[in-house]
């Protein structure tokens, strides 16, 4: 299995299990963690270091819990927008599956709108699955 998960929080080994239900063991996986600004006013004022450094962190810790739960795992940074980031991942990453990882608040909002699951499907014919947390 190559699975692609974008994510912006860390996500534990199990609830990536738990999406795909399925053993992570021998799974080829790659972390995208957009690089999401905490405000509009960072995002106008260009202040993008610190969204760059939470995206590392969070894609890092990412595949850090897959690799301990058997998974060859890898991580990078993308872009704030799901789809670019999918578009971006996809380009060299051929995955058979895609998990986006939302938080409850505005940010699953925008992540699990049934629109980016079909659209991205459409764009890049890969099953995608948007897990709120």
């Amino acid at each position: 299995m190559r699975l692609l998960v974008v994510a912006t929080d860390p996500v534990e080994a199990d609830d990536v299990r738990s999406a795909v239900d399925d053993d992570l063991d021998g799974a080829e996986v790659l972390v995208v963690s957009p690089a999401v600004h905490e405000s509009a006013v960072a995002f106008w004022m260009s202040d993008s270091d610190q969204a760059i450094e939470d995206a590392e962190q969070a894609a890092r810790k990412t595949a850090e819990a897959l690799r301990d739960a058997g998974a060859s795992a890898r991580s990078e940074t993308g872009e704030a927008d799901p789809l670019l980031a999918l578009q971006d991942a996809l380009a060299t990453y051929p995955a058979d599956r895609v998990l986006v990882f939302a938080r409850g608040d505005e940010e699953a909002q925008r992540y699990r709108e049934d629109e980016l699951a079909e659209e991205a499907q459409r764009r890049f014919s890969v099953p995608v699955a948007v897990v709120e947390r």
